[in-house]
């Protein structure tokens, strides 16, 4: 397929102004004031008064659905491709939760193939919440180098569902990460989900201190979960380490304020990434009947998130953009993701003048998010 998006207003992140962009089969070819290819008989979409940017990258989804915390019946459904898209979500990082027996790794690593083939470009992570760890080839660094679709490993400390692995436990996943990923050319990363536990990530503080090496294959997750893990998280980032910020879930504050906070500490601005945990389960319980539902935690909070710290005066659009864009794809050490430049993925949103979404290209195709529920 071939299109040119006539007269946007260009955000590749960084603002870039009223563009044409040219996109020849999966690839965004040319980024100019005006672009004249008639010979190439591309379809053209006046994009006239509305925002383009990258496509938006979700590090944190359960795509084959969450929940199993409280019985069979609080199982959450998977995904389909369209879902994501319409929330402007093109690039997805799928994983484990909590369970890692009903909620199988070939599954998961189906649908992420399944979501590749309909317009979600997909990764995963193996293993799950627990130790020992569980895999699709016999070790974490086998799974990297031999499952094309597998970037690096989940695990949870300081909660008390996890397994309250130890220092040494961490160190010897964050070396088989490592090795995967220079051995595959992947990069690599271990995602951790933080609990409310009182450990907080002290172990992780202790290995950026010691270790400062390794700190670029950490990668925490809900870290504004409490105000004093968040306060430890701050330290974590100041160290050189990214930090992840959930838009769903629990929080001691509103994502973007939690953001300000951060950089209001001290925080880099390219340390900190928005994920919408969506598809996991939400538990509710109807304080006039008792009942308990289960319904799954919502993919378009990335977004709303983003938008809230440009209406809030705390970052202009172009820096905003970055929490779900430049910095997840730097975080999952993923190429040619996460900007619109020559040579990078057809991955594109185009927002309206309230910042909703308008349109979606996604491998280089216009996708159809009218009928998306």
């Amino acid at each position: 397929m071939t299109y040119l998006l006539k007269g946007g207003d260009v955000y590749a992140p960084e603002k870039l102004g009223k563009k044409d962009i040219l996109i020849i089969n999966n690839q965004v070819v040319a980024i100019e004031d005006s672009l004249s290819v008639s010979e190439l008989s591309p379809t053209v979409i006046d994009v006239g008064g509305k925002t383009v940017c990258p496509g938006f990258i979700d590090q944190h989804v359960h795509i084959t659905g969450g929940g199993g915390q409280f019985g069979f019946s609080s199982f959450i459904p998977e995904l389909f491709a369209g879902n994501l898209l319409a929330v402007g979500t093109t690039t997805v990082m799928g994983l484990l939760g909590t369970d890692g027996f009903v909620k199988e790794l070939s599954t998961l690593y189906s649908k992420a193939k399944a979501l590749d083939a309909t317009g979600v470009t997909a990764y995963m992570l193996t293993s799950y919440y627990g130790l020992p760890e569980k895999t699709l080839c016999g070790s974490v660094a086998e799974d990297l180098i031999f499952i094309d679709k597998v970037i690096g490993c989940k695990l949870a400390i300081s909660d008390d569902r996890s397994s309250f692995p130890t220092i040494h436990e961490l160190l010897r996943l964050i070396n088989q990460v490592r090795l995967g990923g220079f051995t595959s050319g992947k990069g690599g990363i271990l995602h951790i989900h933080l609990g409310a536990l009182e450990s907080r990530i002290d172990d992780l503080l202790t290995i950026a201190e010691k270790y400062p090496t390794l700190i670029s294959y950490i990668s925490p997750t809900h870290c504004s979960r409490t105000e004093r893990l968040f306060s430890d998280c701050i330290k974590f980032a100041k160290a050189g380490g990214m930090i992840d910020i959930s838009t769903g879930g629990t929080t001691f504050t509103n994502p973007h304020k939690a953001v300000k906070i951060a950089l209001d500490a001290g925080v880099p601005l390219d340390k900190i990434t928005f994920s919408s945990d969506g598809r996991g389960g939400v538990k509710r319980e109807n304080p006039a009947t008792g009942e308990i539902t289960y319904t799954p935690a919502p993919l378009d909070l990335n977004l709303k998130e983003m938008v809230s710290l440009v209406r809030n005066d705390i970052l202009p659009l172009e820096d905003a953009l970055q929490l779900i864009t430049t910095n997840p794809a730097r975080n999952m050490k993923i190429k040619k993701k996460g900007a619109l430049r020559p040579g990078y993925d057809a991955d594109i949103v185009v927002l309206t003048d309230q910042l909703e979404i308008d349109r979606v290209i996604s491998m280089g195709v216009l996708r159809d998010i009218s009928q998306v529920h």
